[in-house]
């Protein structure tokens, strides 16, 4: 999900030496009383230097003299932010060298951890994000204890409003989820709470992608499963971005959703346009409220659609303004608004002519792209394969005839086809 290297200090000497400097660091600041009862206490756990034991006996020990550190950190301690960064990384490294990344006692070690690090002052922000980020890369790819760590990077970041310095790719994420070994269930939770944070760091469009992968992740017998996929539904309707409905109405937890009230408006979108978004919001103004849609918004997104749908078909011809007009429902004075607002969208490209009162369409987005849409380009694509032949043999003839000319006439005329023909 992130890489970012790691800075080790105390690193040098035995076990004991270290595990001693460790507690001595977690204890600057108390009484000297206690501070002795608790170096007293490591005395007798790591026992006497040079004293033979057996490795159970050993692996105890050592456990034992951890456990005493761990039970003592109680915050980030009085130090350097480079003596922070190194205590919480010694201390990590031996909680993961003594006890399995998979048992209870590391997973309610690293809990105790993530908390004394979320309750640190916000001032100490820095060394925690480097804090964090060492304990995510020194554990195994595979490990669940990725999981809460990252999660704890993430709130860290929203909370200090500075989630726009940690980009979050959605194939990444999804990967990485692959790998961890944690349940189908806290997989769904983690997207949820990732949908959650980028919607409360006003980044709608970006939860929108997770929208999805978090409802595809819901099993049939999940409660959840219908407003994920109504939520969805609501933020692709919303979001004034957002045009690509065919990978929503993919989804299995949507299509299971068909007698949801959002459904049939998700239909229109897909499929219809101004007249029967019209009659919806008509008929069903409390599911807009409900939803927090917008009449006009929805209105302007429905419009742009049929302009691109209009447009698919008029590839390399030129679309006249009057059918633009009454396929959008607006007054023909408005056609050019309309199609710089269709092309600063991404749905349409091309060329306005005000002599002829045309768009001339070089490129347009399908609404969806079934049987119809394939066999539109495979025409497209056969009529632009004859006309290269047509240039080729043009160009051919005039090479052997020796006319420069003709040539450039050829070369030309298949760049022009290339145009026409390619949608």
């Amino acid at each position: 999900m992130f890489a970012t290297d790691s800075v080790s200090v105390f690193t040098e000497g035995t076990f004991e030496e270290q595990i001693h400097e460790l507690l001595e660091y977690t204890t600057r600041g108390r009484a000297e009383d206690e501070r002795t009862s608790m170096l007293q206490s490591l005395k007798d756990i790591v026992g006497t230097e040079g004293e033979e034991q057996s490795v159970e006996i050993d692996l105890e020990r050592r456990r034992a003299a951890l456990e005493l550190v761990l039970s003592n950190t109680k915050g980030v301690g009085q130090g350097t932010e480079q003596e922070i960064e190194g205590f919480f990384n010694l201390l990590f490294s031996h909680l993961l060298t003594l006890y399995p990344d998979t048992s209870p006692e590391t997973s309610r070690h690293v809990t105790s951890l993530l908390g004394v690090l979320s309750a640190s002052p916000s001032e100490q922000s820095s060394v925690k994000y480097r804090v964090l980020s060492n304990m995510f890369n020194a554990t195994p790819r595979t490990s669940a204890l990725r999981l809460p760590i990252y999660t704890t990077l993430l709130q860290l970041a929203v909370s200090n409003d500075q989630l726009g310095v940690m980009p979050l790719s959605k194939p990444e994420i999804e990967h990485s989820l692959k790998e961890i070994n944690v349940s189908e269930e806290e997989k769904s939770k983690f997207l949820k709470f990732i949908v959650d944070i980028l919607v409360q760091s006003g980044q709608p469009e970006a939860a929108y992608e997770f929208r999805l992968a978090y409802a595809q992740s819901l099993p049939e017998s999940s409660e959840l499963r219908q407003s994920a996929a109504s939520d969805a539904i609501a933020a692709a309707l919303r979001q004034p971005t957002i045009f690509d409905f065919e990978p929503l109405c993919k989804l299995e937890a949507v299509v299971a959703a068909k007698d949801h009230d959002l459904f049939p408006l998700l239909q229109i979108f897909f499929n219809n346009g101004l007249a029967e978004v019209q009659s919806f919001a008509d008929n069903h103004p409390a599911v807009l409220d409900t939803y927090q849609l917008n009449r006009s918004q929805l209105e302007r997104k429905v419009r742009l659609l049929a302009f691109s749908s209009l447009a698919f078909d008029y590839i390399g011809r030129d679309l006249p303004y009057s059918q633009i007009a009454s396929t959008l429902q607006i007054d023909p004075s408005e056609v050019e608004k309309w199609s710089i607002d269709v092309v600063r969208a991404g749905l349409v490209s091309g060329k306005l002519s005000q002599t002829t009162q045309s768009l001339r369409v070089s490129r347009s987005s399908a609404r969806k792209f079934e049987r119809e849409q394939w066999e539109a380009l495979e025409k497209r694509l056969l009529t632009w394969k004859a006309g290269l032949a047509s240039v080729i043999e043009v160009v051919a003839n005039a090479q052997r005839r020796g006319s420069p000319g003709e040539v450039a006439q050829a070369v030309q005329n298949e760049q022009g086809t290339q145009v026409e023909g390619t949608a």
